[in-house]
């Protein structure tokens, strides 16, 4: 029995440790398909370099009046259309030193930040460790609710990797990878990007909504957030199916992952009327709400698989082990735990009623 019981927990880290490295490793490898362009690319440069030479004599010397024109100034044009009549518009520079100034710096340092510190923390700790398991198992996340959240968790790393590439690649990749390679991963994460985004904003939208009942604040989500989900000593704080951890995460998902998808829709369809400035200003909003999702979910992706013993069981599999219901959701685990015989496709945790599923000795 208690081989069985140690080959299990084997198992269980090793799929924790197989689910880290698998994110670690797209997020390397993915931008690497960049060298299947590197030949287009470079001919296409090869182009652009002659038409360049040939155009290098015909200096403009009228200064002044390009001057004038990076003023906004309009003009006449007989091409009919919104902001026709402008040229040049000069907010575009102020949009570029924003977005890889503040936002490239700050965004990478936050990023970087979250990262570094959990990493110290788990060298340090070791990351919480289950003292011991009961042996019997009570259903926390139906298969519904994992589809789903395995659906979007797929979906935004991949949409983190090719949105960071598109952000940080001019400082970051183009050093390693050369030009003519990172242009040809742009080339693949632009459409990646764009074309994934609308199925992520469903699930999203969809999660959110199915997920609300369990993420409203409560008074005792005060003191979880006090004691620091008791990961910094202190025991175990109260908490219901979702602690306050997991609200905060949902809170920021739903501020600002909502501003991340009402930006990416105007970036996504620009032809509705929207004028360059506003095209500028849900650019900014994008780049910021996306540094803020992915720095929350590193927090959540530690918590939920190294960080803490007996988590990433119940996404994987539904059920976790009952000792790890009375730790980290004591008040959950007060609501289930004198009902029995409800059956297993019952949607765990509910608060109302508050169905488990059977104890499997």
């Amino acid at each position: 029995m208690f081989e069985k019981t140690a080959d299990k927990r084997l198992r269980r880290r090793r799929v924790m440790i197989l689910s880290v490295l698998l994110m670690f490793g797209c997020s390397m490898v993915l931008p690497l398909t960049g060298y299947l362009l590197v030949d287009d690319i470079q001919a296409q440069d090869t182009t652009n370099d002659e038409a360049k030479t040939a155009g290098d004599d015909d200096v403009n010397p009228r200064a002044a009046f390009w001057r004038e024109v990076r003023q906004g100034t309009a003009g006449y044009s007989a091409v009919t259309g919104q902001e026709a009549n402008v040229l040049i518009q000069n907010g575009g520079q102020n949009w570029r030193q924003i977005r890889n100034g503040p936002i490239a710096t700050i965004g990478a340092w936050a990023i970087l930040g979250i990262i570094g510190v959990l990493a110290v923390y788990h060298l340090i700790t070791g990351g919480y460790k289950m003292p011991d398991r009961t042996g019997r198992k009570v259903l926390r996340w139906p298969a519904a609710d994992r589809a789903i959240h395995w659906t979007m968790a797929v979906l935004f790393i991949i949409l983190a990797i090719t949105g960071m590439s598109l952000l940080w690649g001019r400082a970051v990749l183009i050093p390693v990878m050369g030009k003519e390679v990172f242009a040809g991963w742009a080339q693949i994460a632009k459409p990646i990007h764009d074309y994934l985004s609308l199925p992520f904003a469903l699930m999203l939208i969809v999660a959110l909504l199915k997920w609300l009942r369990h993420n409203i604040p409560k008074a005792y989500d005060i003191e979880w957030l006090l004691k620091g989900g008791g990961y910094l000593g202190g025991g175990h704080p109260p908490a219901g199916f979702s602690n306050a951890g997991e609200k905060a995460l949902y809170w920021t998902l739903v501020i600002a992952g909502g501003g991340l998808i009402v930006s990416g829709f105007f970036l996504l369809f620009p032809n509705l009327g929207t004028v360059r400035e506003d095209m500028q200003l849900h650019n900014i909003i994008h780049g910021i709400t996306a540094v803020v999702c992915i720095t929350f979910v590193c927090l959540h992706i530690y918590l939920a698989t190294i960080g803490s013993e007996g988590a990433l069981e119940g996404m994987l599999h539904g059920y976790v082990d009952e000792r790890y219901a009375m730790n980290h959701h004591p008040l959950w685990w007060d609501e289930i735990k004198d009902q029995k015989g409800a059956r297993e496709t019952s949607r765990g945790g509910a608060p109302s009623p508050a169905p488990a599923a059977p104890r499997r000795d």
